[in-house]
């Protein structure tokens, strides 16, 4: 048994020594399952909140509602939560009430998929009343019980089970996606901001373009923000050899895909809700990336880009352009620290010179002549030194 799980032991114990049961579950028994890096561990148990709360001496309230108590043991922090039983769903995303129960069977049976519906004791036995353990070995996402059921109670679920194509290269089960083509309108309940998390999730898995097929022919698109009527640029996306791209890479490339530009691009980015500065980042890789296709680096447009958009919107271009991602990535990488300025930071000289030197006041004419320097260093007609920069300076005596 892996660190993570031995470390939780003393607190399985403890619950059992009380009467009560406990269990490792969810994520991390799939992900150990899975011979996966596992971080924090989940327990359920058949102790009520306050049952645990009587037994651990330093405990916080952190769902409480929902059944989860969080318990600092040794220095280490654990989410324990009741087993429980969910009355009918609203709005397909969260039960009406909940109901602390003391059956395990019960507790694993209202999960979402057979891979995350097994429990594993203290020594190490595997409790797998769905048949989940044989749901990894094929590699399969299957819903516990009927899908139509699973989706209707929580329709983000459909997200879930792509997301899960992508990150773990599984399939979908054929009745799960005959359900996931049936309900799709349901996605429409759910928030854009649960939405977001999933597919940025799906965005960056290493079997992406098997999960943007399945949106595809899930027929999903129309429920995604932006993406109604999008099934040409998408099919386009699931054939290109993106999966070493990251987030903000993989949001350029579907914006380039969408034939979206300037407005465009913050309205469709705004739509699925992102950060003010990941929309920025975007934008700014997007100009840079038109700008590629019109002509190489230049040493101007590597400085304003910097170099991590100089690298990202490479691998773009690459990709779109049927090549190795890392073609001629050495090369721009080069350029780009050969550059003698990197940011203004790096000027030799200050507006506070310029003004000194030229005996006038502040005005649109010193970022324009900050920018002219700028230029002359970057393209070696000038040194980035003071007294150079001064010389020249006197020498065409600006108005």
């Amino acid at each position: 048994m892996i660190k993570a799980f031995q470390q939780a032991i003393p607190i399985l114990e403890k619950i059992e020594s009380f009467g009560y049961e406990a269990y490792f579950v969810g994520g991390s028994v799939r992900d150990y399952l899975l011979n996966k890096e596992i971080d924090d561990v989940d327990i359920a148990t058949s102790a009520t909140p306050e049952e645990i709360k009587m037994i651990f001496s330093k405990t916080v309230d952190v769902g409480i509602e929902h059944g989860t108590v969080l318990v600092l043991y040794n220095g280490q922090t654990y989410e324990i939560t009741t087993f429980r039983s969910e009355a009918e769903y609203e709005d397909f995303r969260r039960p009406k009430s909940v109901q602390f129960i003391r059956s395990l069977y019960e507790d694993l049976k209202r999960r979402d998929f057979t891979m995350n519906a097994i429990a594993m004791n203290r020594n190490g036995h595997f409790i797998d009343p769905f048949l989940g353990n044989e749901a990894i070995r094929d590699k399969r996402v299957q819903t516990v019980g009927k899908a139509e059921e699973r989706f209707s109670e929580d329709a983000l679920r459909m997200m879930r089970a792509i997301r899960f194509v992508s990150q773990l290269s599984f399939s979908v089960e054929e009745e799960t996606f005959k359900a996931l083509k049936r309900n799709g309108h349901l996605l429409e309940n759910i928030s854009t901001e649960r939405k977001t998390k999933e597919f940025e999730k799906l965005l960056t898995g290493k079997n992406r373009n098997v999960a943007f097929q399945i949106l595809l022919n899930a027929e999903l698109l129309p429920y995604l923000p932006g993406l109604k009527n999008k099934n040409e640029a998408f099919t386009k996306l699931s054939q290109l050899h993106c999966d070493q791209l990251q987030l903000i890479e993989m949001w350029t490339l579907l914006s380039y895909l969408l034939n979206m530009v300037d407005k465009e691009v913050m309205a469709f980015l705004k739509e699925w809700k992102l950060s003010n500065q990941k929309i920025k980042d975007i934008q700014r890789m997007m100009f840079f990336l038109y700008q590629r296709f019109e002509e190489k680096w230049s040493p101007l447009s590597m400085y304003h880009a910097g170099e991590v958009i100089c690298m990202s919107t490479e691998k773009v271009y690459n990709i779109l352009n049927g090549k190795d991602i890392n073609e001629h990535l050495h090369e721009v990488k080069q350029s780009y620290q050969q550059l003698p300025i990197k940011d203004r930071g790096d000027l030799a000289v200050t507006g506070q010179d310029l003004m000194a030197w030229t005996n006038q006041l502040g005005g649109p004419w010193l970022r324009e002549l900050l920018e002219t320097i700028e230029k002359l260093i970057l393209h070696k007609q000038l040194k980035n030194d003071k007294e150079a920069i001064k010389e020249w300076l006197l020498s065409c005596n600006p108005k």
